[in-house]
C-alpha cells in the first residue's frame, strides 16, 4: 500500500461508518483493511504509542506471555503491543473472517486470553465481553470523546472490584469524575508528520485535525497496587505565570493552580505534556 493507491471511496465509506456508529461486517475486501491500516489505523498506533509510553513510566509490565487482541480489526493495536513488550503469542479475534485473516496472529480458539488488548469497540458491544473474567490483564484505548470516556469509566466502575486499576487512574476507589466530566488524553503524533506532504493531504481530504489526536484509555491487571498521586485530566491551560489543571486523585476532582516561581521545573514538564503530578510508581 503506498498514499497513491489509496481508495478514497472505501475509506469514505469506513469513515461514515465509525462515526455514525452503525454496527455489521464492514470490511467487504481485503483492500479495506489495507487502506484502513495504513492511514486511521496508524493514528490509533500513536494512541497506543501514548499509553504505552504512560505505562513504561509507571514500571508496569505486563503479567501474562501472550496476547489477545479482542476485536482486531486490522490488528493494529495487537501489533503496536506485541512489538512493544516483545511477547511472542499474538492471538485475535474478530466476527470478520477478513479482519482475522489480515490482523497477522494466530486465530483466537477459546484458550486464557493473557492480556486482553481491547482497540475502538465499544460501538461494537452491548455488554462487557465474558473474555475479560478471564484475563489476566487488560489495555482498553477508545477515543476521546465524551461519550466514549463516559463508558469506559462505567466500565472501570463495573471492574475495579474484580481487577487493580493500573492506569489512567492512581487509586482503585470510585471514580471521582464519573457524571461530572469526561477523563481524556492527547497523544502525539510523531515527530515530522505535519511537515509530510502526504499526511498534510490525507488529514485535508479525510478532514481530521493532525495535531489533536484525543483519546481514553483504561490499565487493568490482578497484581498490581499503585501508591496514590494525581492524574491530569485532559490539557493544562497556561497563563502569564501560572497553570490551571483538572486533578484527579482518590480524594476527588478539582482544579489545581500551579505557579511557575513555585516550581520551574514542573511547569517545564507540563509545557512538555506531562500528564502525572507525582513521580512515577511502581505496580
Amino acid at each position: 500500500m503506498n498514499w497513491d493507491a489509496l481508495d478514497w471511496p472505501a475509506l469514505d465509506r469506513l469513515r461514515e461508518t465509525f462515526l455514525t456508529g452503525a454496527r455489521g461486517d464492514y470490511w467487504r475486501q481485503r483492500s479495506d483493511l489495507e487502506n484502513y491500516d495504513f492511514t486511521y489505523g496508524q493514528r490509533i498506533a500513536w494512541k497506543w504509542n501514548a499509553v504505552l509510553a504512560e505505562l513504561r513510566r509507571l514500571n508496569w509490565t505486563p503479567p501474562a506471555d501472550s496476547i489477545l487482541d479482542w476485536g482486531c480489526g486490522s490488528g493494529i493495536a495487537g501489533r503496536v503491543v506485541r512489538d512493544f513488550f516483545g511477547i511472542k503469542t499474538l492471538r485475535v479475534f474478530d466476527r470478520s473472517e477478513l479482519a482475522m485473516d489480515y490482523a497477522g496472529g494466530e486465530r483466537w480458539q477459546g484458550e486464557l486470553p493473557g492480556l486482553l488488548v481491547l482497540s475502538h469497540v465499544l460501538n461494537e458491544i452491548r455488554e462487557l465481553p465474558a473474555v475479560i473474567e478471564t484475563a489476566d490483564a487488560v489495555l482498553w484505548v477508545e477515543p476521546g470523546t465524551f461519550v466514549d470516556s463516559r463508558a469506559l469509566i462505567a466500565v472501570r466502575e463495573k471492574l475495579r472490584d474484580k481487577f487493580h486499576v493500573v492506569a489512567p487512574c492512581t487509586h482503585r476507589d470510585a471514580c471521582g469524575i464519573a457524571g461530572k466530566d469526561w477523563c481524556h488524553f492527547f497523544a502525539d503524533p510523531p515527530a515530522g508528520i505535519m511537515a509530510d506532504p502526504n499526511w498534510v493531504r490525507f488529514a485535508k481530504r479525510a478532514g481530521i485535525d493532525l495535531r489533536s489526536l484525543p483519546y481514553s484509555y483504561l490499565v487493568l491487571d490482578r497484581k498490581s497496587s499503585c501508591a496514590d498521586g494525581a492524574r491530569i485530566i485532559g490539557e493544562p491551560r497556561f497563563y502569564r505565570g501560572y497553570a490551571k489543571m483538572l486533578s484527579c486523585r482518590s480524594d476527588g476532582v478539582r482544579e489545581v493552580t500551579i505557579q511557575k516561581r513555585d516550581d520551574p521545573e514542573l511547569f517545564r514538564r507540563l509545557k512538555k505534556g506531562v500528564t502525572s503530578l507525582a513521580s512515577a510508581t511502581e505496580c
